[in-house]
């Protein structure tokens, strides 16, 4: 069972990096070099390895995590895709795993479905909600800047996906944390959300980092 899922995961992102073709006209600057160096690094050794990123072989023999997890190749891990316009996001969902709603303010998302069912959906600028079931093999774009989410409603499958952005730093803003988590004041809250300070402060308190 793990050799077949190692497989499949290899398999996955192999198919899934096509996806970054439709994204290489993207909205970083351009670059007037080939690459970019990292400013901070003092006579850099660049060759084949500057150019490889190993982070995702921890996906290789995994099982499922107990909770959603995200596993990032953007330009904070991988430095080589400085000025590149690309970045990748492994998206694991256990069941019922849930990615909250959330936006990317400097890129779309082309999100691909290699394993399970997700729900997913967006809100445009009118409140007008998008959503679809994905099957294994679709592909769902999410619109720069859009608050948009994913869910895996399955009661027995975990679901794997793939996202790729076009920005090699998209930026994440998670909507629940960035509303109760950065203290915004409690009464401003309760009359934007149209309830009372107790239960925005109940709110607060599910959302505050556990010990």
């Amino acid at each position: 069972m793990a050799s077949n899922s190692s497989i499949n995961k290899l398999l996955f992102l192999f198919i899934s990096s096509l996806s970054i073709i439709g994204l290489l006209i993207a909205g970083d600057p351009d670059i007037l070099t080939d690459f970019v160096i990292p400013a901070n690094q003092t006579n850099p050794i660049i060759d084949g390895n500057f150019f490889t990123f190993t982070g995702m072989r921890v996906l290789v023999g995994s099982d499922p995590p107990p909770a959603f997890k995200v596993l990032k190749a953007s330009m904070a891990e991988f430095p080589a895709l400085n000025g590149q316009s690309v970045s990748y996001a492994v998206l694991e969902f256990p069941v019922g795993g849930t990615n909250p709603p959330h936006t990317h303010p400097r890129a779309s998302e082309l999100l691909f479905l290699f394993q399970g069912t997700l729900q997913v959906g967006f809100v445009d600028t009118t409140n007008k909600l998008y959503t679809q079931t994905l099957q294994v093999g679709d592909l769902f774009i999410f619109p720069k800047g859009l608050v948009h989410f994913q869910y895996n409603a399955d009661p027995k499958s975990p679901a794997l996906a793939v996202s790729a952005f076009g920005s090699a730093n998209p930026g994440t803003v998670s909507v629940p944390n960035s509303v109760f988590t950065t203290g915004i004041d409690d009464n401003i809250l309760a009359q934007s959300f149209k309830t009372d300070v107790a239960t925005i402060q109940k709110i607060k308190a599910g959302l505050a980092p556990k010990p």
